[in-house]
């Protein structure tokens, strides 16, 4: 038998199946077997571990996704916040300022003037 790849997360139809299964194995009587990982109470165990443990990545999960929304947040905010302070210097300083250029503003007389595309006729 091939290894187990413990990587990936198990698909939810496959965990459904196995909830379903112990919900039926819980209804058969004179159950006996040596193998440890197998027994009522280690199948008992591992299940009450996978429901903790998916509520608390279910907890954290929400946690993330809102310190990830206030992250965001604040990455506009700045963002904002900067883009009023280039309007402030180019009002303040001019748009030909070293003040401009300082703040990674181009200075106007730095810009390449447009040229005139010739037209070539075909022949």
């Amino acid at each position: 038998m091939a290894p187990q790849n413990t990587s990936r997360r198990l698909a939810a139809q496959l965990l459904n199946q196995d909830i379903d299964s112990l919900n039926g194995f819980n209804t058969i009587q004179g159950y006996s077997t040596k193998r440890q990982a197998a027994t009522p109470e280690a199948l008992q165990k591992a299940y009450q571990a996978m429901l903790a443990f998916q509520q608390a990545e279910t907890e954290k999960l929400a946690l993330y996704r809102a310190a990830a929304d206030a992250a965001r947040l604040a990455e506009w905010e700045f963002h904002n916040s900067v883009l009023a302070m280039k309007e402030v210097v180019r009002g303040q300083y001019g748009v030909d300022s070293d003040e401009a250029q300082s703040i990674g503003l181009k200075k106007k007389s730095d810009r390449k003037r447009p040229t005139r595309q010739r037209v070539a006729i075909a022949g």
